[in-house]
C-alpha cells in the first residue's frame, strides 16, 4: 500500500514508519520543515512538504494515497492552553483527508486519548472500546472519523494512552513529569498517589496502527493499551530512584507550580482496557511495560 502519514517525524511517527516500510508498504511522510524532511527521508519515507493548515496538500496526498495515518497533532497550542485551536486545526485536517478518501473503500486512522474517557465520566472501572461521548475536546474528530464509515472510508480510531513510552520519546508527559523532578529536586505525586495512568510502548502502539491501518473494519475504536493503569505513585518512586531523589506527596494545591499544564492530568485517575482491540486485530504488546522502561534508564540520561 502506498501510505500517507501525517507526523511521520514525530515520537510516533518514528516508529509507524518503519514498522510500515518492513511490513512492505510504501510511505509519504507530512513535514513542515528542513530537518522534520530530513527525519523522514532517514526512515526510508518519501517526502511531501506541507503541514496541517496546508488543506490542499493533505486532500490531494490522501486521494493519492491507500490509506493515511494521521498522528500530527499542534502540541504547541495544547502546551500553550489553547486547545479550541489545536481542536479546530485537528478537525479541519481530518476533513481534508477524508475528502480525499471519500467513497473510496480506503483507510483512515485517526488518534485520539484514552484520557478524555475520564474526562468525560468514566469513574470506578477501565475505560473501553465502547465508551463514546457526543461531543467535546477531540471528541469531536473522533466521531467524525468513527462516522466516516458511511462515506465509504474504512475509517478507525486509536485512542491513545497519556503515557506513550520509549527511547524514543523526548517530549512527551513522561519527560515533562522527569524535568519537574529535576527542577525542584525530588520526584512528586498527589495526596496517595493512588491515580492510576494507563500506558503503552511505543512500538508496540506502532504495530497497533499498522493493524489498524491494513485490518480495522469500518467505524471502530481502538485502544493502544499495555498497562491498564499504573498508579502515579509508582511512577513517581521509579523516577526518583532513576534521579537519585526523594519522593514525596504534595497538596494538590501545589501541583500547578510542580507540574505545570500537567497538573489536571496528573491527579487524573484513567485505567483503559484494550481487551476488544486485541480480541478484534490479535494485537499482543510485546515491548517493556512503562516501570520496566522507566528502569532501563534512558529517560535519565543526559
Amino acid at each position: 500500500m502506498r501510505v500517507f502519514v501525517t507526523g511521520a517525524s514525530g515520537h510516533l511517527g518514528s516508529a509507524v514508519v518503519p514498522e510500515l516500510l518492513s511490513a512492505g508498504h510504501q510511505v509519504v511522510g507530512l513535514a513542515r520543515s528542513d530537518a522534520a524532511a530530513a527525519a523522514v527521508e532517514k526512515l526510508g519515507a518519501q517526502v511531501r512538504r506541507g503541514d496541517l493548515s496546508d488543506l490542499d496538500t493533505l486532500r490531494e496526498e490522501a486521494a493519492a494515497s491507500d490509506g493515511v495515518i494521521h498522528l500530527a497533532f499542534r502540541h504547541d497550542l495544547l502546551v500553550s492552553g489553547d486547545l479550541a485551536t489545536a481542536a479546530e486545526v485537528d478537525l479541519a485536517a481530518l476533513t481534508a483527508l477524508a475528502d480525499g478518501l471519500a467513497g473510496s473503500g480506503k483507510a483512515l486512522v485517526g488518534t485520539s486519548g484514552t484520557a478524555m474517557l475520564a474526562l468525560g465520566g468514566v469513574v470506578g472501572r477501565p475505560g473501553t472500546e465502547r465508551d463514546v461521548f457526543s461531543g467535546g475536546y477531540r471528541v469531536d474528530a473522533e466521531n467524525f472519523v468513527a462516522g466516516l464509515a458511511s462515506r465509504g472510508v474504512r475509517s478507525s480510531i486509536v485512542r491513545l494512552t497519556p503515557t506513550v513510552h520509549s527511547s524514543l520519546d523526548r517530549n512527551g508527559f513522561l519527560t515533562v513529569i522527569i524535568a519537574a523532578a529535576r527542577r525542584h529536586g525530588y520526584a512528586a505525586y498527589v495526596g496517595e498517589g493512588a491515580n492510576r495512568w494507563p500506558a503503552v510502548h511505543t512500538l508496540d502502539a506502532a504495530h497497533l496502527y499498522r493493524l489498524a491501518l491494513e485490518t480495522a473494519p469500518a467505524g471502530s475504536r481502538l485502544h493502544g493499551v499495555a498497562d491498564e493503569g499504573v498508579p502515579f505513585a509508582e511512577i513517581a518512586a521509579a523516577i526518583g530512584r532513576n534521579l537519585g531523589v526523594p519522593v514525596r506527596s504534595i497538596v494538590p494545591e501545589a501541583a500547578g507550580d510542580y507540574f505545570g499544564f500537567l497538573a489536571s492530568f496528573a491527579q487524573l485517575d484513567s485505567p483503559a482496557s484494550a481487551a476488544i482491540t486485541r480480541d478484534l486485530l490479535g494485537w499482543t504488546p510485546t515491548h517493556p511495560g512503562l516501570l520496566a522502561d522507566l528502569d532501563e534508564g534512558h529517560y535519565f540520561r543526559a
